[in-house]
């Protein structure tokens, strides 16, 4: 990994917990002399050492994003760099942290080594969603995490059909489905029922949402096959996708979504030694009673 020399940072920054450790990184990188880019409308857009920029330009002529609060947080700088190809770094100063490991207190030391080219690169697929609506209109976005169709502004059931690689493989009766890559295995997808995939993996996890039937249970594809998800004729049927809890659109009965994998990747960095299985043994609380091994 070279070296960056210009940084975009990005954080809710009226969160105190998250605008102390922003702080903390603009003024190592300010005695780096690093250059940083950070929203034009966020609190931060007026301290010395950074210019402000619209969010569209974050992701453009900067060497690193640096995202500052919880794997929401980095899911949305996701967004700004994914057809950019800048490494994303992660500082947690939320809840969980599955994708933001660098500690508050490892700001510095995790700092200089991104600036020294010693972090460890871990590249993330894409997921790339395309909403064919009626009229030939259509909507297209990226996801890190996972694209969900979900029922929306009723409280009715979805019918909808799933095809794998062209193959039919359900009809649906429930709330909805998560299309997830493994990256986004410990997110929605699991708390569907869904089995954590280590992110190295080329698979992608369909969960159904609270489905109707027990025998409706999620399932493991290839990364390689196309997806196709159609909402199938119901009273008042209306859903909605959200691709890393962005909103693409609505969908309709007779229209439908296709989600594969992208062409963009991702590249997430982390401190020298990162291990994936102490990460889920620290964020999910296994292993308690028993020696570290």
């Amino acid at each position: 990994m070279t070296p960056p020399r210009s940084c975009a940072l990005v954080g809710r920054f009226t969160d105190p917990r998250v605008a102390e450790s922003a702080q903390a990184v603009l003024a190592h990188l300010a005695a780096r002399d690093v250059a940083v880019r950070v929203d034009a409308r966020t609190p931060l857009a007026g301290s010395p050492g950074t210019t402000g920029v619209p969010e569209d330009q974050l992701g453009e002529a900067v060497d690193l994003m640096i995202a500052v609060g919880g794997d929401g947080t980095l899911l949305y700088a996701a967004g700004l760099v994914a057809r950019h190809g800048v490494p994303l770094l992660g500082i947690n100063r939320g809840r969980l942290g599955f994708l933001t490991d660098v500690m508050p207190q490892d700001i510095p030391a995790c700092l200089d080594a991104a600036l020294e080219g010693r972090l460890d690169a871990d590249e993330r697929p894409l997921l790339a969603a395309c909403l064919y609506q009626s009229g030939g209109a259509t909507a297209t976005a990226l996801a890190l995490n996972d694209i969900v169709l979900q029922k929306f502004a009723t409280g009715r059931m979805l019918d909808f059909e799933t095809r794998v690689a062209g193959n039919y493989v359900n009809t649906h009766a429930g709330d909805g489905i998560v299309v997830a890559s493994a990256t986004g295995s410990t997110a929605y997808a699991l708390s569907c029922g869904g089995p954590i995939i280590e992110p190295q993996l080329d698979i992608v996890v369909l969960a159904p949402i609270c489905p109707h039937t027990l025998s409706d249970r999620p399932i493991v594809v290839s990364g390689r096959s196309a997806i196709e998800i159609r909402l199938l004729e119901r009273p008042d049927t209306r859903a909605q996708i959200t691709c890393d809890g962005v909103v693409l659109g609505s969908m309709v009965p007779g229209e439908r979504l296709q989600i594969r994998r992208a062409a963009e990747r991702i590249t997430l960095l982390h401190p020298p030694g990162y291990d994936y299985f102490r990460l889920l043994r620290s964020k999910l609380h296994w292993g308690r009673g028993n020696a570290e091994r």
